[in-house]
């Protein structure tokens, strides 16, 4: 990590403490929180526990799905097989830096996560070479917790998925009622249940991007699901046939192989 501060001169070196330990990549929440929809799956990288304890507390604090990774690998690892909303990154990591995965991330991901760097780094060439890497926002630390959250949602109303809370939705023949939990196709209600219905909107919401089981899991049924493994697909199979997701309507709902499902809305020629 740059800098020389020690933790003792940081508004928050008590969170060291907090860090879990023997977990990679590791799921830091609280089990018995409810999702809200408002919540991102986070990935967290630094490796320095204080930090990690301070940005994932804060992220918890506020309704967030928060994954901890000590070292660059695990983390590359993990986003191989597993969707994020957002990642925020420290710059200087023995192994692989920030702006490196950053890179990676373009370079492998059809769609790059959406990134943060949290660095001590406060130079104004080195802000212009992270924002030039591909960076969506870059905060030099250290920073308050009101102040990141702002910038994590900032990030989110960008890049995120298309959601206007209560206002219906429509994607072609499709269209979303949050407040009734209904899909009307081409005009005709169609009647879901509240878990269905929530599946469906989230592909919706991110079409064309690849969904993995777990993140379609903890967004839909929430943290650590206590679930039988054939949930997921059963819901999958219900939603297709109810709302009649097939290349005739212009839509296709496929599953990605060892990761989970995509929407797709399909050219005039494919359908």
């Amino acid at each position: 990590m740059g800098g020389s501060k020690s933790w003792a001169q940081r508004p928050y070196p008590h969170l060291a403490s907090n860090v879990a330990t023997g977990m990679v990549g590791g799921m830091a929440t609280d089990p018995t929180a409810k999702p809200s929809g408002d919540s991102m799956r986070i990935a967290v990288l630094d490796d320095e526990a204080a930090m990690l304890a301070f940005v994932t507390q804060t992220l918890i604090e506020a309704g967030h799905y928060c994954y901890d990774f000590p070292n660059a690998r695990t983390l590359i690892s993990r986003l191989r097989q597993d969707t994020f909303d957002l990642v925020i990154l420290d710059w200087n990591m023995p192994d692989k830096s920030g702006v490196e995965i950053i890179q990676w991330m373009r370079e492998n991901m059809d769609k790059p996560v959406p990134s943060l760097l949290l660095t001590n780094r406060n130079s104004d060439e080195d802000i212009v070479a992270g924002l030039d890497a591909g960076a969506d926002d870059y905060v030099i630390k250290p920073v308050q917790p009101s102040v990141l959250l702002a910038r994590i949602n900032a990030i989110h109303r960008r890049t995120g998925p298309r959601e206007a809370i209560g206002a219906n939705e429509s994607y072609g023949p499709f269209t979303l009622h949050p407040a009734r939990q209904m899909v009307a196709v081409d005009g005709e209600n169609v009647t879901l249940t509240a878990k269905e219905f929530e599946l469906a909107a989230t592909l919706f919401r991110n079409m064309h991007r690849p969904l993995s089981r777990s993140y379609l899991l903890e967004i839909v049924w929430g943290r650590n699901p206590d679930l039988p493994t054939r949930t997921l697909d059963a819901h999958i199979s219900r939603i297709r046939a109810k709302l009649g997701l097939r290349p005739e309507r212009g839509f296709r709902l496929i599953p990605v192989y060892s990761y989970g499902y995509r929407l797709e809305a399909l050219e005039a020629e494919d359908s």
